[in-house]
């Protein structure tokens, strides 16, 4: 009942604040810069020709236009990678710290957005008070006093200073989505790169072990031909030399391994103990397609060009807002409500009261503080457009590294393959020819290391081929686009 009758009360004046809001808002005006998007030549082509993904395609053929999609690693045919990403997404803390952020900024806009709405506030108060006079030899006279109170107060946005705050606080949280998600990118493509690298290590440890066993076995051959008189000292010591220092090259890649598997277990959110990546090769690992289409169409596919584009917008908004500040203010108010001495006739229309008030404030004198915010947010405008700009420029570099990366470490497999076929042919001959005695030891020893060598160098480049076509799928955004956002783990995946 209290509250229907405040609004009856304020109904005439609240009509004529209404009508005077109507006119302060049709003659709002904005004193910022229009934004306007910065101009961003591209390349009208990829400086390297884009190679075929697999190191045996014919690198000849032309390649059509095929970006990333979503969920892209799918595309490398692991299973173990496709849950280590889905723990990655559900429970990493760089993503969990993210969506906060994403929370955070979403809160900051809707108080930023809050000004642009008149503010009501509610208040009732009971006032007793007994006066004495000396004369009248009375005990004194009571006086009570019942006021409820409803104000309403609005600034008006005459210069554009609230809705330019707005604009402001909503790019930044439009900022911190993109943020969001390149943070999201980043981390499933180091989920990716980790658990290579964990394969990577396996196989140089199986390198390791092999060419530990071989050296081993064409020990004990010498050790034998030596006790019949057929070998030398020298020859088993030299031997024996070999399998020491291939029998030394296992614990740091143990100790490898471990690192990796703890930085994978971090990276998916779980204790470093709890992870332990058992076996697998990167021979079980496919080669997914992807091919970049035209430089022009790159931009819309970052979430961080995205996300420096929306800081500028930001930064252009807060430069309106900053010389908005420099100009006076306008608040209209409107209070109304009942005083009565009596509670039965508090919300009687005889004891209604209302009042509207209109102020102006202007600063005569802030030492140059206002001049100086101004001043200020151009300056940060002017930083944040460089930074944009060194975002986009970053974006096609990006590419252009990973592109030249894929080709290289593509031929460089080819020819590194050719090496291992060579260097096993040799020692295969090598061991042939010692036992018909036409070869010395030092001739076999001459060959198995070669071998050892080129074999753990084959793992090391596929390796880098991987990283290089990660590096891809990365610099090309992930399958991430403004309408389509990338890869980021859905509100009820989350605890």
């Amino acid at each position: 009942m209290m509250g229907k009758g405040l609004v009856q009360a304020l109904h005439g004046g609240l009509r004529l604040e209404v009508c005077i809001l109507g006119g302060g808002v049709l003659a709002a005006c904005s004193l910022g810069p229009a934004y306007r998007q910065p101009v961003n030549p591209a390349p009208t082509v990829w400086v390297t020709p884009v190679a075929r993904a697999g190191p045996g395609e014919s690198a000849s053929a032309k390649p059509v236009a095929n970006w990333p999609r979503a969920a892209w690693w799918r595309g490398f045919g692991s299973a173990q990678l496709d849950t280590y990403i889905a723990d990655a997404q559900a429970n990493n803390n760089d993503i969990s710290v993210a969506i906060a952020q994403v929370r955070e900024a979403d809160a900051e806009a809707r108080i930023a957005g809050a000004p642009l709405l008149p503010s009501l506030a509610l208040q009732a108060s009971a006032n007793r008070q007994k006066s004495f006079s000396p004369f009248s030899g009375s005990s004194g006279t009571l006086h009570d006093e019942y006021t409820p109170t409803l104000t309403a107060s609005y600034e008006l946005d005459f210069w554009g200073e609230n809705r330019a705050t707005r604009a402001a606080a909503l790019a930044a949280a439009r900022a911190s989505r993109y943020a969001r998600d390149t943070v999201a990118l980043t981390v499933v493509s180091s989920v990716a790169l980790t658990y290579f690298e964990t394969l990577e290590l396996h196989d140089r440890l199986q390198v390791a072990r092999n060419n530990l066993s071989n050296a081993q076995h064409v020990l004990d051959g010498l050790q034998f031909e030596a006790r019949v008189g057929t070998a030398t000292a020298l020859d088993v010591a030299q031997q024996a030399a070999t399998v020491g220092v291939l029998n030394a090259a296992i614990p740091p890649l143990r100790q490898q391994l471990r690192v990796a598997s703890d930085a994978l277990a971090i990276l998916i959110g779980r204790a470093p103990e709890s992870v332990t990546v058992a076996g697998g090769s990167l021979a079980d690992i496919a080669e997914p397609v992807v091919y970049p289409g035209l430089p022009s169409a790159l931009l819309v596919r970052r979430p961080d060009v995205a996300q420096a584009e929306e800081q500028l917008r930001a930064a252009n908004a807060n430069i309106a807002v900053a010389r908005a500040a420099i100009f006076p203010s306008v608040t209209l108010t409107a209070d109304g409500g009942f005083a009565s001495g009596v509670v039965a006739t508090v919300l009687s229309p005889a004891s209604r009261v209302y009042g509207l008030t209109a102020a102006l404030a202007q600063d005569v004198f802030e030492g140059g503080k206002l001049l100086g915010a101004y001043e200020y947010n151009k300056a940060r405008y002017g930083e944040l457009l460089a930074d944009y700009r060194k975002t986009v420029l970053t974006a096609f570099s990006n590419v252009e590294d990973a592109l030249v990366s894929l080709r290289q470490t593509a031929e460089q497999q080819r020819r590194e393959q050719v090496a291992v076929d060579t260097a096993r042919r040799a020692f295969a001959f090598a061991q042939l020819q010692m036992r018909a005695g036409v070869a010395n030891v030092l001739t076999v020893l001459n060959t198995e290391t070669a071998l050892f060598t080129a074999q753990d160098t084959l793992v090391q480049i596929k390796y880098a081929h991987l990283q290089a076509l990660v590096d891809l799928y990365q610099a090309l955004g992930g399958g991430w686009s403004r309408s389509a956002p990338g890869a980021f783990p859905a509100p009820g995946k989350r605890s």
